[in-house]
């Protein structure tokens, strides 16, 4: 995993390479008041038995479990919770163990995750001319195919954080950056496309794949996709008719962003990733582990050894110095992008790992998915709304959360 190209990462963060980075992608104690997925081990769905839909690759097993209480709406003059979420580009089990290790970390600290399965991590190499991605080649994928054995732990996993609270998201397949079959370049009927073949690929994985020793993914995805984000962080605008289309309560692709309370764009709200104060430099770096790899080994994910410490020490600032701003102005939302990559090291998984450690025991924070936290949102008076969004980076409230609020 030599270098940056292998991913075809070409998006750029805020529009400048030098001060974001390029948009990366990959192949693969709670505080007071926490929303997370609770502790224990593996368990099923309990309640009625599963429902198997299709030929039995998903299944309708309820509620799903450790999800938080119904949110409801601030109080006046209440201070908002600060919210944290982390996510998951591609969310494959790619045979280095980081999936497990995140599970079993958010599990640990009571936090929620949102994890974007790429929908071709569920489809044998040997079956790819099944997915005919829009504008490419039949088969064709900018991401490689899992070996078999990998798929196994992907659906395992996939599972498993699915029993353990967390979101399964998508993003998409074939992972296309550059060129005329960029998804950069697709109209919303090849996103239809493309989304109807993901959804296909996690519904149908026994007919694929031919496991029949597996259990049932326990959801319906149907009902399970509300959002996704798109690979290197392209074509958002051409996506979001097809994304209102189906019903979609957030989308997760745009690139530099600012640490503001979100808006909706049209019904679906947006949620981008965010600049966030880049330790050592002037400028901000996007909160996403492939752009600050970007700004420190630039075109390869093999870097310098010696400068290992130095640069996830660096990393681990720039998460906790984009938390802190937030907690302790305008309580904004707090998003990271991650990948199950062990680029330069793995320093990025240790850092996001120490960040989060770092977060989870401070009074207020919740770590949560993009689907509870959008739960929150759609509760709150859009009054009080207005007023968050108010609020640039780094600005806290003028005469305190109780005066500010009060009004709203």
């Amino acid at each position: 995993m030599g270098g940056i190209s292998r991913r075809g990462v070409l998006g750029l963060g805020l529009g400048a390479a030098a001060a974001f980075g390029v948009a990366g992608c990959s192949g693969g104690a709670s505080g007071s008041g926490a929303l997370g997925t609770g502790k224990g081990g593996k368990e099923k769905p309990s309640g009625p038995a599963p429902r198997p839909i299709g030929d039995g690759s998903t299944a309708d097993t309820g509620p799903q479990p450790h999800q938080p209480p119904k949110a409801v709406p601030l109080q006046p003059g209440e201070t908002p919770p600060q919210f944290v979420v982390f996510s998951w580009d591609g969310a494959g089990e790619v045979g280095n163990g980081l999936f497990p290790r995140f599970l079993k970390v958010a599990k640990d600290h009571g936090a929620a995750m949102t994890f974007f399965l790429s929908g071709i991590y569920l489809l044998p190499e040997s079956k790819k001319s099944l997915y005919r991605p829009p504008n490419n080649p039949v088969g064709a994928s900018d991401i490689g195919y899992l070996k078999d054995e990998n798929i196994r732990r992907t659906l395992q996993n996939v599972r498993q954080a699915w029993l353990d609270g967390h979101e399964i998201g998508t993003h998409f397949n074939g992972h296309f950056c550059g060129g005329s079959g960029s998804v950069g370049n697709w109209t919303p009927a090849d996103w239809q496309n493309e989304i109807d073949q993901a959804k296909s690929f996690v519904k149908n994985w026994r007919t694929h794949t031919g496991f029949t020793d597996l259990e049932p993914l326990p959801f319906d995805y149907d009902k399970e996709l509300t959002g996704g984000r798109t690979p290197c962080l392209l074509g958002q605008d051409k996506l979001l008719p097809t994304a209102e289309k189906l019903g979609w309560r957030y989308d997760a692709s745009s690139s530099g962003g600012l640490q503001m309370w979100p808006a909706k764009k049209g019904t679906v709200w947006d949620l981008p990733l965010q600049g966030i104060p880049f330790p050592g430099h002037s400028f901000e770096v996007l909160s996403m582990d492939y752009n600050i790899l970007a700004n420190q080994s630039k075109n390869t994910t093999n870097g310098v050894p010696a400068r290992y410490p130095a640069w996830r020490k660096q990393a681990t600032g720039a998460y906790l110095n984009g938390f802190r701003r937030a907690y302790e102005s305008n309580r904004a939302p707090f998003f990271i992008g991650n990948h199950f990559e062990q680029w330069n090291g793995g320093i990025y998984m240790d850092a996001v790992e120490e960040a989060l450690k770092a977060m989870a025991d401070k009074k207020d924070v919740r770590l949560v998915s993009f689907r509870q936290f959008v739960d929150w949102l759609d509760v709150q008076d859009p009054k009080v709304l207005a007023k968050l969004r108010a609020l640039t980076p780094g600005q806290a409230p003028a005469g305190g959360w109780k005066s500010y609020l009060a009004a709203a």
